[in-house]
């Protein structure tokens, strides 16, 4: 019992570090455009998001590897929500034209 609570654990952990991971980088996107360095806030932001995501991955999957596939699978996961989010905000922020609409 105790090991499925650590997996289900790593899950939500996996989801976390997912929902950081491409929430960052939707948000460097969203910087970079109006930044005078883009490619410094490029730069820095990748490296500080793949420090913080191996150390998360190495410190949830280092005592088992089903707690690192779950974690695994929580990181997809906050892909999927953080796609879901910048998708549905970026419908309501003034984007590009849709096609026929002038």
């Amino acid at each position: 019992m105790n090991e499925e609570l650590l997996n289900v654990c790593a899950l939500f952990s996996g989801v976390l570090i997912g929902l950081m991971f491409f929430g960052g980088l939707w948000w460097t996107v969203r910087k970079a455009m109006s930044s005078r360095h883009p490619g410094l806030l490029f730069a820095g932001s990748m490296l500080l998001r793949t420090v913080l995501t191996l150390a998360a991955f190495y410190l949830m999957g280092s005592a088992s590897w089903q707690r690192l596939v779950a974690c695994l699978i929580g990181f997809s996961l906050g892909r999927i929500l953080v796609k879901r989010f910048s998708q549905s905000f970026s419908n309501t922020d003034c984007g590009p034209l849709k096609e026929g609409a002038r």
